[in-house]
């Protein structure tokens, strides 16, 4: 009896995630990237506690292939150097379990492939449409080929044009007002032992080790959509060349760098929450169900935690029929609507209260004007460190792997 048939379409971290785990729930898997190849090259990426939980039921260990540093501390501070908040990382694997982690993001995406199959992964395809035949989903790719399934997973990115033939009428995305660099650098000798984010007016700088023992860099910066500079490491040193060390340090290895390795991007997020995040036998996930700010650094790991969700709610995938036959549930059908409508219950709520709270994490980042950014360096001293812990609950704490229908 053949397997359940799904096509991913999209090989970043929120498909591969979904790959891996639909492979794990016996599902037959398509993954339809329009990229020739993997990326050999890209920025970083922050897992944080829930993500790094989502991962574990899939038992993919990240440190198998990017390390386990952690930094100490990881907190927000000032131009001159001074601590607006801190929290020990101690502190945070004591509440949680497992401390945070960064890692470069191509070996994140490395990892995940490795747990698939060459003929898994299809690059160089690229998706044109999903047509309903039947009252199946049927891929249609740029080749040519025609792939029928039982299940689309969209994970095309926040671009995604998928979203946008299936829910014509929602407002698509909002620019944030910010403009953001991105760079990976060989960390200064002795390294780096925090994790920082340095907020100034309507600029910002995060400093972040990685877990091999580099540095991610990221900084924004209040800008109009579209700027850009001849030399965007020339403009780095001119922001913020003057902060607090080790940010001169970083710059001078950023300068090192070629330019195509600073990578800038103009910040967007989904103005609103999509109706749901499923069309008949079509989910989606990550970035093309709910594009956030970076702000909280939850934007790959919700995407994870969608990947999980979604494959734990489908029916096992050596259920039969299928593309190839008609073997049904009790209750007339396969089990994969009554699965995407309940994914769409337990992914959508969620997902939308962390993109609001990243964008308002993101407002108090930009602000401009001195009296405002004096009361929100204060209000930020103030808060004592157990409360900004206990602020990161929800965050933290909110995975968890609902009961399936009918169960």
């Amino acid at each position: 009896m053949p397997r359940r048939r799904a096509v991913v379409v999209g090989a970043g971290i929120g498909g591969l995630t979904a790959a891996v785990a639909l492979r794990r729930r016996r599902w037959d898997v398509i993954v339809c990237e329009s990229a020739p190849a993997p990326p050999a090259t890209g920025a970083g990426i922050g897992l944080a506690p829930n993500a790094l939980r989502a991962l574990h039921t899939l038992d993919v260990d990240v440190t198998r292939s990017t390390g386990s540093a952690v930094p100490t501390t990881m907190g927000v501070r000032r131009p001159d150097g001074g601590w607006l908040t801190r929290i020990a990382t101690a502190d945070l694997a004591a509440r949680y379990g497992v401390p945070p982690i960064a890692v470069p993001r191509p070996a994140l995406t490395g990892l995940l492939a490795a747990a698939l199959s060459a003929e898994t992964l299809h690059y160089g395809t690229t998706v044109t449409a999903v047509d309903d035949i039947a009252g199946r989903p049927v891929v249609r790719t740029e080749t040519g080929a025609d792939l029928p399934a039982d299940l689309v997973v969209v994970a095309d990115g926040i671009h995604s044009p998928l979203r946008r033939t299936y829910f014509p009428t929602h407002p698509g995305l909002r620019y944030l007002g910010e403009t953001a660099w991105r760079a990976l650098v060989e960390a200064p000798e002795p390294g780096i032992p925090a994790m920082s984010e340095t907020w100034g007016r309507g600029e910002r700088f995060g400093v972040t080790p990685l877990a091999d023992g580099r540095v991610y860099l990221y900084a924004t910066a209040v800008l109009p959509a579209g700027a850009r500079c001849a030399d965007e490491r020339t403009e780095l040193r001119r922001r913020f060349g003057a902060w607090h060390d080790p940010i001169p340090a970083l710059l001078d290895r950023v300068d090192r760098l070629a330019p195509a390795d600073v990578l800038r991007h103009d910040l967007y997020e989904l103005a609103a929450p999509l109706p749901r995040l499923h069309h008949g036998r079509i989910a989606w996930i990550g970035d093309a169900a709910h594009a956030m700010a970076p702000n909280l650094g939850q934007g790959g790991c919700q995407a994870i935690e969608d990947a999980v969700v979604l494959a734990h709610l489908l029916p096992d995938g050596t259920g039969g029929g299928g593309t190839d036959g008609d073997s049904r549930d009790g209750d007339g059908t396969d089990g994969v609507p009554a699965a995407l409508a309940a994914y769409t219950l337990a992914r959508r709520d969620r997902t939308d209260a962390v993109r609001l709270r990243a964008r308002r994490v993101g407002r108090l980042g930009a602000l401009r004007h001195p009296l405002a950014t004096t009361a929100r360096d204060l209000a930020a001293r103030a808060t004592p460190a157990r409360l900004a812990l206990r602020g990161m609950d929800d965050l933290f704490n909110g995975f968890g792997l609902p009961a399936r229908p009918g169960h």
